[in-house]
């Protein structure tokens, strides 16, 4: 496949009436006569559960490691017709409590088959589940429980306790509590007191008597909604409709069409990344609709890679902090091993690589060599990958190479939001001249750049970039609750994503950055920061960096987390004695990573203002707990600023100082 990957079907819009220049509309080339048409036999997300329960009943659908004395055993699975009747027990109990089709539900916990669950019964009876994501605090989860108007809370057992330190100022509509597992007389009594009903599952999934599953088309006329919560401190609303999440599902489909791997009912998923978030729903329905299996993590991150050991899934869904790990994993695993190891790998790798820029397919670039050397490193995924999807953020593209290359699977790369229920852009996995982008549109959506003067980005430029604008059928409905919200991002019919991209040649996506975390330092020089974080995690010296820069000030500063071994090593080299933390507080460790991170920028073409004048040294990483980073990861920039204020003054001062000296 080789060629344009877009087609022409706007022209480009001059500046006029105080409104920027716009450049012209593209669809997908795959989607050339217009834009794919829904199919009319499924009209809500329950369409995709139930029908498969009528083709696959017998297959496993969901699986949980059973743990016994501590210890985490082989996963135990619950076939789609098990999770029927169960389901249908919860919608039944959910209706019997008052709520009726319209309705919403919440659901806060991490990833777990009653999870999936709560989702299904809500769906079968036309009622929106409000997914919480499960790092969330308190504040945040009064504001949603309140501004969702939910009405019953399914709730993972430990997070009991949060849910009632906030459910008075709840009260107008929360009737119960429903929690994942058992619950202690000592909660229910505690939960009475304060005026709302707590039942373990069991408890309440005995209280469905009665089958209300409502017929398809008033399911269709009531269920139009779907609601997400968002992930920073004040959350809004977003809308989903259920034509838009079908929309999201039909496009993964047809996506793996063209890539020949689509999911079959023999396919397992791994599911650990947030079900709160829209990429992980999307993925999830998608394989229920084929009658694969979802296996799911402990909930804890020391044991990731142990359950994916175990479960050996087929398909694997990532972010790319979750990728960068299993890149240095596997390199420090390669530097480790003796000369001829290195050498054979470092062949191989050449080898594999020059055939993928020929156009050769996954499996085709180099049998011999995937079975020789690169089968240990699909090993580490449990030794069935054969899919592995990235998105959140754009995947660097040295790691995403690596990956391709030793991973003996396909990768897929996509960029998407809530507001577009995941994906809009997608790579095609064999084409590897997309290395580096994120495909073209999918077929469900209509995009076009817009300028952004004020910045330099021209949408009309022979190299056009600008604010990534789109129209389709997977896109939100609006904020809940705030249409002031609403218009701020949406233009005539246009909603404007706040990321900035640049198209290329062949018609793929680019993206440069977010529009909101570029700033301009005091000399007047634009700095799109995540390109920068983007070029400095090349190192191999670091695991994650925040570049700061004030606009009253004329450089930039960093709080770099550094490899711990790489601190050990310099310490060795220099006759340095201490701890990790001792060994970080030091002057001239501070500043060897200071200049291997300039070199780095240097040697990928960044320019003197881009440079980092004064870094601290952080010990330990960057958290979801302390709210730091969002569970896909992202930086959380106001959250990061306000936590190491004093240590960005102190940088700046420091560095002033230094400049004058």
């Amino acid at each position: 496949m080789e060629g344009v990957y877009t087609v022409k079907v706007g022209e480009a819009t001059p500046a006029a009436g105080g409104k920027p220049s716009a450049g012209p509309v593209y669809r997908s080339i795959y989607a050339k006569d217009g834009l794919m048409q829904l199919p009319e036999d499924i009209l809500s997300p329950w369409d995709f559960f139930s029908g498969a329960v009528e083709k696959y009943p017998k297959n496993k659908m969901l699986g949980q490691r059973k743990v016994s004395d501590g210890k985490a055993g082989d996963y135990v699975w619950l076939t789609y017709e098990q999770v029927y009747q169960r389901v249908m027990k919860i919608g039944s109990a959910i209706r019997s409590l008052g709520v009726k089709p319209g309705g919403h539900c919440g659901i806060y916990g991490s990833n777990c088959p009653e999870w999936v669950m709560a989702m299904q019964a809500c769906n079968s009876q036309g009622i929106c589940y409000v997914p919480l994501y499960d790092t969330l605090g308190a504040n945040a989860v009064e504001f949603i429980l309140d501004h969702a108007e939910i009405s019953i809370a399914f709730v993972q057992e430990c997070k009991i306790k949060s849910v009632l330190s906030v459910v008075q100022k709840c009260r107008a509509h929360i009737k119960a509590i429903v929690s994942f597992g058992d619950v202690t007389s000592e909660l229910k009594r505690e939960a009475e007191q304060l005026g709302v009903s707590c039942f373990s599952w069991e408890e309440f999934s005995s209280m469905g008597k009665q089958n209300y599953e409502l017929p398809k088309k008033q399911k269709d006329d009531i269920c139009t909604n779907m609601y997400t919560s968002g992930t920073t401190g004040d959350p809004k609303g977003v809308i989903i409709t259920n034509r838009a999440l079908i929309a999201g599902v039909m496009t993964t489909e047809h996506l793996l069409k063209v890539t020949d791997k689509v999911v079959a009912e023999d396919d397992s998923y791994f599911s650990y990344l947030p079900l709160a978030h829209i990429f992980d729903q999307v993925i999830g329905n998608y394989c229920i609709s084929k009658g694969a299996s979802i296996g799911f993590w402990q909930g804890d991150i020391r044991y990731l890679m142990e359950d994916v050991q175990v479960m050996k899934p087929t398909v694997f869904c990532g972010v790319p902090r979750v990728y960068d790990r299993i890149y240095t994993g596997i390199n420090q695993k390669i530097q480790s091993g003796g000369m001829i190891a290195k050498s054979l790998f470092q062949y191989a790798y050449n080898y594999k690589l020059g055939n993928l820029r020929k156009g050769f397919k996954q499996h085709e670039a180099s049998p011999f060599f995937d079975k020789i050397v690169f089968s240990k490193i699909k090993e580490g995924l449990g030794g069935r990958i054969r899919l592995l999807l990235s998105g959140a953020a754009p995947l660097p593209r040295h790691i995403e190479e690596f990956i391709r290359v030793t991973s003996c699977s396909v990768l897929v790369q996509g960029y998407g939001l809530t507001e577009s229920c995941s994906g809009c852009f997608t790579s095609i996995a064999n084409v590897f001249s997309m290395i580096g982008t994120v495909g073209p549109p999918v077929t469900t959506i209509e995009a076009r750049l817009e300028s952004i003067p004020e910045m330099g980005y021209d949408a009309l430029s022979n190299v056009p970039r600008g604010e990534i604008c789109l129209r389709g059928h997977t896109l939100f409905s609006g904020y809940y609750k705030r249409p002031d919200l609403t218009e701020e991002v949406f233009s005539d019919g246009w909603f404007h994503t706040g990321d900035i991209g640049e198209w290329q040649p062949d018609g793929t996506m680019k993206i440069i950055d977010r529009k909101k975390n570029i700033f301009k330092l005091s000399q007047g020089e634009y700095v799109a920061v995540e390109v920068l974080e983007s070029a400095y995690m090349q190192s191999p010296l670091v695991t994650s960096v925040w570049v700061y820069g004030n606009s009253f000030e004329s450089f930039l500063v960093a709080v770099v987390v550094p490899e711990k071994q790489a601190i050990e090593d310099w310490a060795a080299q220099n006759n340095k004695t201490g701890d990790f933390a001792e060994l970080c507080n030091d002057p001239k460790a501070r500043m060897y990573i200071q200049e291997e991170l300039n070199k780095t920028g240097k040697k990928l073409g960044l320019r003197g203002f881009e440079m980092l004048k004064a870094i601290h040294l952080e010990t330990m990483p960057f958290s979801i707990e302390k709210e730091l980073v969002t569970p896909t990861f992202k930086l959380k920039r106001p959250q990061l600023l306000k936590y190491y204020k004093d240590c960005i003054d102190q940088l700046y001062k420091d560095a002033k100082v230094g400049a004058k000296q």
